[in-house]
């Protein structure tokens, strides 16, 4: 777990998340609104090479196309849909993951089964400093540290 105390660090640490990024990884980024998800991925874009990445909020998802494309999902409005996981599986994430790092914000259980390998990050934004932790799921992730 690290301390995060302003927007600047937050998109530093993306940065450097960014840059150990391959096609196929999958992130799920959870924390409470306002917590500092968009930040962390607009970091993790520009280590990809895209400088454009803004909120998918309202339109769910976002193909960012490159020598390494990024896609980018807001899961927040599905999460309360009555049924989430049709909703992902219409997004149709696998068939570009060959070529693509897959980035979820408000990705819980239901963008947990994508895939049985995947980093998932925490922001805890209960105190005035951010505490990021990051827990690496499977072999790839084996040894994954902030």
């Amino acid at each position: 777990m690290i301390s995060v105390t302003t927007a600047e660090e937050m998109h530093a640490l993306g940065v450097r998340i960014g840059q150990s990024l391959a096609a196929g990884d999958l992130l799920l980024i959870n924390g409470p609104l306002g917590a500092g998800k968009t930040v962390l991925a607009q970091g993790i874009g520009q280590a990809l090479g895209h400088n454009d990445i803004t909120s998918p909020t309202f339109v769910i998802s976002r193909v960012h196309k490159g020598a390494l494309s990024l896609i980018h999902v807001d899961a927040y409005r599905l999460v309360d849909s009555k049924n989430p996981n049709l909703y992902l599986d219409d997004l149709d994430l696998d068939s570009q993951r060959e070529s693509a790092v897959i980035v979820i914000e408000w990705g819980g259980h239901e963008s947990a089964r994508l895939d049985d390998e995947r980093l998932e990050i925490f922001i805890d934004r209960s105190e005035e400093v951010r505490k990021v932790s990051a827990t690496g799921i499977g072999p790839r992730w084996q040894g994954f540290t902030l």
